[in-house]
Formats: structure tokens, C-alpha cells, sequence
């Protein structure tokens, strides 16, 4: 019989998941501090506090000795995503939210059973990797918040080619065609970071940028929020309205970000300024330097509005995305907060959705 090894603390339900799945796996439970002198095996169901980093390197270390082909499955909590990259960028092959249905996890791990050797299947062919604009951007973002929620260094390389794929994308199809393939996407996360990424391109196409300033542009909307990676999850992905000492909290995410790539620096000085500042406004009430105009560069004026006008047009659970013209306004009514000569020249994206609005279903 094949064996289902259980790390972490015991969860409510063990007897359950031992009792739904006798006869096909035998149960193993180990504490989290037992596992160094024990190999991976085929089949590892994982249930510990992803925020709780005490033991996280460990285990990275234990799972990528797993033998080839292995299964690794991480519980959840419900609806984080940013657990599921953290589980993700451990080495786990698929997660599973809590509570457990041991009718799901039975399922997930028999299908992971190899077939016996009669019916042995064809070799597997390795997948392309995606070359439009969109599947470049999500492979990016997916692997540098992989990076970013386990503490790895950031790989600049991987986004540096999305960048590059969006501009062509922004250009190929259109900011419209952009806004609604994101909406479609179901992390929050990665929507706000794409949608402000296609804004800013076709915003710099508008003012006829360089092609260099165009990628960096897109390179800068993609990373801008990656210090949210280190926000703890009960306040990135809090239901209700954030508290005092909470919204402190959540404005430290731009100086994480700075922190996480210059430390080792792995992006330019051009490119932190943009990740640091994008919440810089030109009357110095922004954060988190609060600095003033002749402190604030042009490229960081541009990723400020695409960053305020992409959370606008966002598509929440709890709220319909503003229109163009509504989020246009709004950019318009806050002064001189912003370089409202770039805004005027923003006015096109106030358009975007005159013929493909659609609004929430």
C-alpha cells in the first residue's frame, strides 16, 4: 500500500483523512521538527502556518529531495493566494484549502498514481513556454512572488522578458483588449500589478516614449508592489476596512519592495525609484518620503497615474471597476497631488472602454 507522509500539526480532521483513505494509502504523521532524518516520499500532504517562517528554509531543503515525480500537497487557508505561492515557491505540486475534503485530496492523489508499467504512457513533451504579452507577464509575476514570499533573490531576467512581450502586446492589440483579458484573471494581486503594467505602456506610447522607456515602464509596473509579499496576509487580503496601525503596515510595502531588490541589487536606480516611490505625490503628501515636485522624476509621475487609475478600474468582489471616464475624473480632482499636464495627456484612457465596457456579472 502506498503511503501518504503528514507534516505539520495534526489537524482536526486526521482521523477522517485516515479513515477516507484506507485501502489505498497508509497514513504517516510527522511533527515539522522530525522531519531531517527522514527522506521525502512519494506522497506528502503538508498542514503548517505559512506565515510562520521558523521552519520554512527547512523544509524547502527537505522537499527538494523529494524523489522525481513526487507529490507534494499544501493545505491553505481559503482564498490566499499569497499561501499558495509560498507553497508554491517551497516546492509544492498542489495545494488544497481548508477545511480538507478527503474526498478532493483523494482524488488529487490518485490521479497522481503512475499507471502500471502495460500501459505505460508516452513521454512527456516539455511545454513551450508562452509567448504572448499576457501568459509572459503571469509566468513573471507568478515566479518573482514565488521568489519574493520565500526570501529568494529576485530574478530581474524573467520580468526584463515579460516587460519587453507586454510593450509589444500594449501595441499589438490594443489597452482595451489588455483591461479586459486582466479583469478575467482571479488573483488580486497580479490583476492590480497587470493592469497598471498595460496602463503605464500604453500611456507611454500616447506621449511617444522610447522603446527603452516603454520597457521600463512595463518592468516597473510589474515589480511596483512586489514588497506586498511581505505584508502579512490577514491585512493584504482583510474583507473590512483596514485599521490605523494596519494602513501603517500597508504602507510599508513600497520600502519592502526597495528592500527586497536592492539587497542584493538586482534592478537598476532608475528602477527602485519607481518601486519606492509610485505613492509620492507632488505636493509631498504621499509616502513614504514624502517628497515634493522637483524630487519626484518623470517616470515615477507616470507610474503614480496608471497605478491610481489601474486600482480604479479594478474588478472587485465587493465593488464594480469604475469606467474610464469616472477614473479620468478622479485623476482630474486630485490637483496638485499629480503633474496634471500628464494627466491631461492621459485623457485617452478615459476612453478604453467605450465599446468594450463590460460591466460585472
Amino acid at each position: 500500500m502506498r503511503k501518504l507522509t503528514i507534516i505539520g500539526t495534526v489537524p482536526d480532521d486526521f482521523n477522517s483523512i485516515v479513515k477516507d483513505i484506507a485501502g489505498v494509502f497508509e497514513c504517516d504523521f510527522k511533527a515539522i521538527t522530525a522531519i531531517i532524518g527522514a527522506a521525502p516520499g512519494e506522497f506528502t500532504l503538508i498542514d503548517i502556518d505559512l506565515n510562520d517562517g521558523a521552519h520554512l528554509g527547512r523544509l524547502k531543503e527537505w522537499i527538494a529531495r523529494k524523489p522525481s515525480g513526487a507529490m507534494v500537497v499544501f493545505v491553505t487557508d481559503k482564498s490566499s493566494h499569497l499561501e499558495v505561492m509560498r507553497a508554491r515557491a517551497l516546492g509544492g505540486t498542489d495545494f488544497i484549502r481548508r477545511p480538507i475534503d478527503t474526498r478532493e485530496l483523494l482524488a488529487k492523489l490518485v490521479v497522481a498514481i503512475p499507471a502500471a508499467p502495460a500501459a505505460e504512457a508516452p513521454p512527456l513533451v516539455p511545454q513551450a513556454p508562452r509567448q504572448d504579452g499576457f501568459g509572459a507577464a503571469i509566468d513573471g509575476l507568478e515566479s518573482v512572488f514565488d521568489q519574493a514570499s520565500s526570501g529568494g533573490p529576485i530574478d530581474a531576467a524573467t520580468i526584463q522578458s515579460a516587460a519587453s512581450a507586454v510593450v509589444d502586446e500594449i501595441e499589438r492589440t490594443g489597452l482595451a483588449t489588455w483591461v479586459d483579458t486582466v479583469r478575467a484573471h482571479h488573483s488580486q494581486t497580479y490583476q492590480h500589478c497587470l493592469l497598471v503594467t498595460g496602463v503605464a505602456v500604453a500611456f507611454a506610447n500616447r506621449l511617444g516614449l522610447s522603446r527603452a522607456d516603454r520597457e521600463r515602464l512595463s518592468f516597473a509596473g510589474m515589480l511596483h508592489d512586489i514588497g506586498k509579499a511581505r505584508i502579512p496576509v490577514e491585512i493584504l487580503e482583510k474583507p473590512s476596512p483596514l485599521t490605523a496601525a494596519e494602513m501603517l503596515e500597508m504602507r510599508n510595502h513600497p520600502q519592502y519592495g526597495f528592500d527586497m531588490l536592492n539587497e542584493p541589487r538586482v534592478v537598476s536606480a532608475e528602477m527602485l525609484d519607481m518601486v519606492v516611490h509610485h505613492h509620492e505625490y507632488l505636493d509631498g503628501s504621499g509616502y513614504p518620503h514624502g517628497l515634493r515636485a522637483p524630487e519626484i522624476s518623470d517616470l515615477v509621475r507616470i507610474i503614480t497615474i496608471s497605478d491610481i487609475f489601474g486600482a480604479l478600474i479594478e474588478r472587485r468582489a465587493y465593488k464594480p471597476p469604475f469606467t474610464g471616464a469616472a477614473a479620468y475624473k478622479v485623476l482630474r480632482d486630485m490637483g496638485g497631488k499629480l503633474d496634471q499636464a500628464l494627466v491631461r495627456e492621459f485623457e485617452f484612457a478615459s476612453k478604453f472602454d467605450q465599446h468594450h465596457f463590460k460591466p460585472a456579472t
